[in-house]
């Protein structure tokens, strides 16, 4: 049995704990494909022309602000874009942005915009339309998708008010200032959201009613400063694009892109198996199997998906001064590699933090524990437990067993390989774990039940009915890690496991209130050395994922979680392969 993933978008802006369902589907094959060896594709040159279909599941709105699903995203990324776009390191560029200065401890970011941008209508681009922009966003509920991306950034630090925290001042035409009512060192990241047109919804004055018309679902019709413009929507079918022939940067070289809609990523998959459409993620972990076709080329990736052990806090055996010793023996003991390998087919990134792999705030200090059965036992040598009665795990020094429940939910088959795996690197350490889950995955699992464990498992962690805890986050791709570590957090439920220390929070506050760039970096350096050092939760990887492409698409294909289709004007399908495509639609007319 298949699992599908969640397909309301957390826009790599708000961090969740996620399950997974099932499904299964058919589909007939409606589209030609093309068999191009792999030792021929450097004899291409970009050339413009042809059609690249993308993948969209079923969508509500093309609305960019406020739409919940994932493959709009990404696919609305071609249409629009923001001041700035993050980089392979998860750091800022300019993207509608020419430069930009920090001011005043952070509180204040003066840009200056790029002046040759054009809307696809031909309008130009201004401080009007980044002013209307972040006021709309402003005004909007707080359960829309950019107002959400606020709140997580701002974290702990985070008052009842957003409309409070940041404003705008228009200084021309090409200049302005983003003010901020404290020193906030995430402010450029959250200046990534689309930017959209002042002039297609302010009829006279900018008022509530304008707002409420850019925030609209119903009959959107999209206009972008990005690569590809938008030409038509068939509602539930299929979205289309054409290059932007006066795009600031060049037209891109693929003519036109189709968006395919989809019911769900199953779907999707066997769309692209079947050549209906070009590009998808893979659903599973052994995309190795597409290596050997030469439609398929694959392009590999770390994921926002982050696998850890959470430690329950209210039990004294992690709340004392053994806890730290404890937590340093798991974090020693558990072979990660070996999980990545045998469960993950290799396709994991380990981490000591939960911080993304990629990211330039992570330091070349950070990942210090390597599995070392040597070091975890001298670990627990510093409790002085030892195994008294000879049955191959440790007494406290004290005498009395020591024995620790591990939970999770079982029934995502990945994570029971893991937890398994984690209970008998610990149990050879010495430290007895007890499978607090269902080892077993029944034959007739539904998707209710898969919903029902979870629901169990989140019942247990709220009531503290555990003593570790297997889980993922779905995260940031700003590393507010407040939400995980912040004490204020124990009562809304982020801080699950209750993590309680003063220096902890004020580390925290100064990475959040670094006054530039180089302060930020050496904040986030000293927090990464505390939490490695704490170990509230013991990191254990990033998962990967894939996406999969028809080998007739080229070009500079750099595939990241916060943007599958980057440098998709820079894609080329050759000539040889847009005409056959033509040619083959003829035939069967």
């Amino acid at each position: 049995m298949k699992y599908k993933r969640i397909l309301v978008i957390i826009l790599t802006l708000v961090m969740l704990m996620t399950t997974i369902g099932c499904q299964k589907s058919d589909e007939k094959n409606e589209a030609e494909t093309f068999d191009i060896a792999k030792d021929k594709q450097a004899e291409y040159k970009p050339e413009y022309g042809g059609q690249l279909i993308l993948p969209l599941t079923t969508l509500n709105t093309l609305n960019p602000l406020i739409t919940e699903n994932i493959s709009y995203y990404h696919f609305s990324k071609l249409i629009f874009e923001g001041l700035f776009e993050l980089d392979n390191n998860l750091n800022v560029k300019n993207q509608l942005a020419e430069n930009y200065t920090i001011k005043e401890d952070g509180k204040v970011i003066n840009i200056k915009l790029k002046d040759n941008v054009l809307w696809h209508d031909g309008e130009k681009f201004t401080a009007e339309d980044v002013a209307f922009t972040i006021n709309t966003i402003k005004y909007a509920s707080n359960d829309t998708t950019y107002k959400k991306m606020f709140n997580t950034t701002l974290g702990s630090f985070n008052p009842s008010d957003i409309r409070r925290v940041m404003d705008v001042q228009i200084l021309d035409d090409y200049n302005i200032n983003i003010v901020f009512d404290r020193n906030f060192s995430h402010g450029l990241e959250t200046l990534t959201f689309p930017i959209i047109p002042k002039h297609k919804f302010v009829s006279g004055i900018e008022d509530k009613n304008s707002y409420i018309k850019a925030l609209s679902e119903e009959d959107y019709v999209p206009i972008g400063t990005g690569p590809y413009k938008f030409e038509s929507y068939e509602k539930y079918k299929i979205v289309t694009l054409k290059s932007y022939d006066k795009y600031r940067d060049g037209k891109a070289y693929i003519d036109q892109v189709i968006g395919k809609v989809l019911e769900d990523e199953e779907l999707v998959l066997t769309a692209f198996e079947t050549g209906q459409v070009n590009v998808t993620t893979d659903l599973d972990i052994d995309w190795e199997k597409y290596d050997q076709n030469n439609r398929i080329r694959i392009y590999e990736f770390v994921s926002q998906n982050y696998e850890f052990l959470g430690f329950n806090f209210s039990k004294e055996i992690f709340n004392n001064e053994t806890g730290n010793k404890l937590r340093k023996a798991i974090a020693y003991g558990i072979n990660r590699q070996a999980i990545i390998q045998r469960v993950y087919l290799g396709h994991a990134t380990q981490t000591d933090l939960p911080i993304h792999p990629n990211s330039w705030l992570l330091s070349e200090d950070a990942n210090i524990y390597g599995y070392n059965p040597t070091k975890a036992k001298e670990e627990l040598s510093k409790l002085g437990w030892k195994d008294v009665d000879g049955d191959d795990y440790y007494e406290d020094e004290n005498g009395k067993k020591v024995t620790l429940r591990l939970i999770t939910n079982s029934y995502n088959p990945l994570r029971l390989k893991v937890a398994d795996m984690i209970v008998e690197d610990l149990n050879k350490l010495g430290i007895n774990v007890i499978k607090d889950y269902p080892d077993v995955i029944p034959d007739d699992l539904t998707e209710e039940m898969v919903e029902s464990q979870w629901e169990s498992v989140n019942n247990q962690i709220s009531r503290g009915n555990y003593d570790i805890a297997l889980l993922g986050w779905h995260l940031s791709a700003i590393p507010e890690l407040s939400f995980a570590f912040h004490s204020s957090q124990i009562k809304t439920g982020t801080n699950f496991i209750r993590y309680n220390n003063e220096a902890m929070d004020e580390k925290l506050l100064e990475a959040f209130s670094a006054s530039n760039r180089d302060v930020k970096l050496k904040a986030y350096e000293k927090l990464e050395s505390f939490i490695t050092e704490e170990l509230p939760y013991v990191s254990l990887f990033f998962k990967n994922n894939a996406l999969l492409v028809d080998r007739k698409i080229m070009g500079d294909i750099d595939p990241c979680f916060f943007d599958l289709y980057r440098n998709i004007e820079k894609w080329y399908i050759p000539k040889e392969f847009q005409q056959e495509s033509v040619d083959k639609k003829v035939d069967k007319k």
